[in-house]
């Protein structure tokens, strides 16, 4: 994960990118939808085993990645790809995806 140095008001999604027809292993276009979202700048990410983390200071950021992941995957041949955004946009204080984690914590 990339860290973040103060807290600020940022939009949080988790997204997951799926080529269909490709066979079951799908490490390659992960690893190549990961290299795409690192290009973007002002994206924070974290990737988990089921899917990625988001952290932007607004939702067109996100959105930018989505979209550079879906091209990744296009340029490498898929011809049908599926995804799953969910947003969380809050705009009442600042806080970061670590906070989220530390909410829960004891």
């Amino acid at each position: 994960m990339r860290g973040l140095k103060k807290r600020r008001i940022v939009s949080i999604a988790e997204f997951s990118i799926h080529p269909i027809g490709t066979g079951t292993s799908v490490g390659g276009y992960v690893k190549r939808a990961l290299l795409a979202i690192s290009r973007i700048k002002g994206l924070e990410y974290q990737v988990t085993p089921m899917a990625t983390i988001l952290e932007a200071k607004d939702v067109q950021t996100i959105l930018k990645a989505v979209e550079a992941s879906h091209s990744a995957l296009r340029s490498m041949g898929a011809k049908r790809i599926s995804s799953i955004l969910r947003i969380d946009e809050r705009l009442d204080k600042p806080r970061m995806m670590k906070d989220k984690i530390e909410s829960v914590k004891d």
